[in-house]
């Protein structure tokens, strides 16, 4: 197990005024190409208080200014706030789950921090016993970076369904295999298997998270010889 440091932190926001932060991210990065809902999400909503959200902000040390955001919802008190506007198949609906959803990146930040956020909700949900992530996603950029992790079609046929608390806005329905992710990533050879798995990011702070020292690696695959952001194929173009 490596150790690697980042130039920004990652943790579970505490308190109104974080929360006010994370808010002004997703306003700022949403607004850049939807002024309408940017101008939404520029306040908390009931989702970002459900007793089964965290809401998870990444600050730059050097500036200390937040540059990006995540929440995760789990279905620990019942549906995901996606089942509300779109059925999910039995073999999902059955298990527990969590959605992923306000994913946002500033403009011009280290591609590394969308990254980051990526290896923060599977860690979150390897400790909450989370067998499956599921998100909507409209960005044909953000669509493939999900793929390249292992997310696939819920439904087969790459539709895109309207999601009510986007305002109706068409998603693809995708999801994850969390159990699975470790063993497919090792066979598979994946380049993002030594910065998913084998390397420890102390700048990432999650609550009751499994310490990825527990989990050593199932073989060790050559290690991708790139940067990690440009093994997903993220840039500064990706940011938003």
């Amino acid at each position: 197990m490596s150790k690697s440091a980042l130039d920004f932190s990652l943790f579970p926001v505490s308190g109104h005024v974080q929360l006010l932060e994370a808010c002004a991210v997703r306003a700022q990065a949403y607004g850049h190409h939807l002024p309408e809902l940017g101008r939404t999400l520029a306040e908390p909503d009931e989702i970002d208080r459900h007793p089964a959200t965290t809401v998870f902000l990444c600050r730059d040390k050097a500036s200390g200014e937040a540059i990006g955001t995540m929440r995760i919802q789990t279905s620990v008190h019942g549906p995901l706030m996606l089942e509300h506007s779109v059925p999910l198949p039995e073999r999902l609906a059955a298990c527990g789950r969590a959605e992923i959803t306000r994913l946002a990146v500033l403009l011009g930040a280290d591609p590394l921090v969308k990254l980051c956020l990526m290896k923060a909700s599977y860690l979150f949900c390897l400790a909450q016993r989370v067998q499956a992530m599921v998100i909507g996603a409209r960005k044909a950029s953000l669509i493939r970076n999900y793929q390249r992790l292992g997310f696939v079609d819920v439904f087969g046929d790459d539709r895109l369904l309207p999601l009510a608390h986007t305002g109706g806005l068409l998603h693809r329905i995708l999801c994850f295999d969390v159990a699975a992710a470790r063993r497919t990533w090792a066979e598979q050879g994946h380049p993002l298997y030594a910065f998913m798995i084998e390397t420890q990011h102390d700048d990432l702070q999650l609550p009751h998270a499994v310490p990825p020292r527990l989990q050593p690696p199932l073989r060790s695959p050559r290690a991708a010889q790139r940067h990690p952001a440009q093994a997903l194929g993220l840039g500064l173009a990706d940011a938003v």
